[in-house]
């Protein structure tokens, strides 16, 4: 039960399967008072919906939702909001062939050892439409976290070999919202968008990085030792589906560096503490500082390939097969909103484990 709850105070209870009736959920904690409609959460909803373009799956779903409880006259009251997004263009039957098969890559050979029994249909719970729940929770933080004048924004930054060079203040991120890749360098966006069509002309698949800066937090949110700022933030990406690094600030790219070169002197500016350089990443010892907290979310490719594998069957039996059904060549830009959501839901939590978000 308890791996099926994010955050502390503020909390997004998840169900639902790829090929169930819905994926649904409630936020508990919500401040009162908020301005909330389904269109305000839609919007999100739409940013990671499949279907978008020739760049993703072709299954078709409005990934409408409705809310059941919680909102009143287009405020939130306090209680417990309860959502669901009905499933409505299943293709069950393209799984059929994968039942007793483990899938090189998927939680299908994991996930039957651990509970005895697994959901072949697109991988159940562990396939990535379960993200709905997370981004309903993420449209509901950003609602919170507007009335702070704290925004978050994610974009794609590197697809394969292909990558953005500069930092997340080099680039106006709205414009990431302008082509199917959400980069927000057009040029650079056009050469992503080439290099997924060629992997999925191939049959393959590739990942990539998304980039997410969180801009107007106060000094002073995270709880050292074990829930600093970036151990947070970093658990609360590690858990979205195909994730595989984290790094926030200067990164692995530290481990190269001298002291000399990766410290962030201070300096007043308008009468406030600030950093010339934020190597930092916006967290220093596990707290924030207020300059902006920059981080980066790798991406591995997509496990479904329309290519031949070996595996291995239910029955120990070694056996080779070929995927069938619909599925994106890359993860990355519709994973774009998922990193703002898991980011939004991570900062309000701490804005109101410290008092300050009632």
């Amino acid at each position: 039960m308890a791996g099926n709850v994010f955050g502390k105070l503020f909390r997004l209870s998840s169900f639902g399967e790829s090929h169930g009736a819905a994926i649904g959920g409630m936020v508990d904690g919500c401040p009162a008072g908020i301005a909330l409609t389904a269109e305000m959460i839609q919007y999100e909803l739409d940013r990671r919906r499949p279907g978008q373009s020739d760049i993703s799956t072709p299954r078709s779903e409005a990934d409408r939702v409705e809310i059941l409880s919680g909102v009143f006259e287009g405020r939130t009251t306090g209680m417990p909001i309860g959502f669901v997004v009905r499933n409505t263009n299943q293709n069950s039957k393209d799984y059929t062939l994968l039942k007793d098969i483990f899938r090189p890559s998927h939680a299908d050979y994991t996930w039957y050892k651990k509970y005895g029994i697994r959901d072949y249909r697109g991988g159940g719970r562990s396939s990535a439409r379960e993200h709905i729940a997370r981004v309903v929770g993420g449209a509901i933080a950003k609602q919170v976290l507007s009335r702070y004048g704290i925004s978050v924004n994610a974009y794609t930054s590197q697809v394969g070999e292909v990558v953005l060079a500069g930092s997340c203040s080099d680039y106006d991120l709205t414009q990431a919202e302008a082509n199917a890749v959400r980069c927000p360098d057009d040029r650079m966006a056009a050469q992503m968008i080439a290099l997924i069509r060629e992997v999925k002309e191939a049959g393959d698949s590739i990942g990539g990085c998304v980039t997410g800066v969180i801009r107007g937090v106060m000094p002073g949110l995270g709880e050292p030792v074990f829930d600093r700022f970036q151990a947070r933030l970093a658990c609360a990406m590690m858990s979205i589906n195909a994730a595989k690094g984290f790094e926030y600030g200067s990164g692995f790219a530290a481990a190269s560096m001298r002291g000399s070169q990766h410290n962030d002197s201070f300096l007043m500016k308008e009468g406030q503490v600030h950093t010339a350089t934020n190597r930092s990443g916006g967290v220093q010892g596990g707290v924030t500082n207020g300059e902006d907290i920059c981080f980066r979310v790798a991406f591995k490719p997509v496990a479904t390939i329309m290519t031949e594998q070996d595996t291995v069957s239910t029955d120990g039996e070694e056996v080779r097969f070929r995927a069938q059904g619909r599925h994106d060549p890359c993860v990355v830009p519709r994973a774009v909103p998922v990193v703002e959501a898991m980011a939004a839901m991570t900062v309000l939590d701490l804005l109101l484990e410290s008092g300050q978000g009632r």
